[in-house]
């Protein structure tokens, strides 16, 4: 059996500085801790109940299938901001038939990047007995 004790998911970016600035200054990510020297330093950043790790440099993007999904309180809230911050936006807050409020953007190497909010009414947060 693992027993794992914290997990984190690598980038390895095609531009770091570029993909540093999205994910610390556009995005507003908290840096959990730094390590290393020059542009291709590593830089680890809070996801929730998880970490982003931007380091080492790639010279082909990352594979279409690596996604990302954050959590948010509220979804439009959050797409303002990121709107004045110069995120290119996929697509704008949307209810998904499954009851998630999901907008989409993707990071300066094409990660697809979903931005959910769950909504109070939601069975994810239905908690039997409370």
């Amino acid at each position: 059996m693992v027993h794992v004790l914290s997990s984190r998911t690598l980038l390895r970016p095609t531009d770091p500085e570029r993909s540093r600035d999205f994910y610390g200054t556009k995005l507003g990510l908290e840096i959990y801790r730094e390590f290393g020297t020059g542009p291709e330093r590593g830089t680890v950043y809070f996801l929730g109940g998880g970490f982003l790790e931007v380091s080492g440099r790639c010279d082909t993007p990352p594979s279409p299938g690596l996604e990302l999904w954050l959590q948010v309180s509220d979804a439009q809230a959050t797409y303002e901001e990121l709107a004045r911050q110069g995120v290119d936006m996929l697509r704008a807050p949307e209810r998904e038939p499954w009851g998630l409020i999901e907008m989409w953007t993707a990071d300066p190497d094409g990660v697809k990047i979903y931005i959910v909010e769950v909504p109070e009414d939601h069975p994810m947060r239905y908690r039997p007995g409370t």
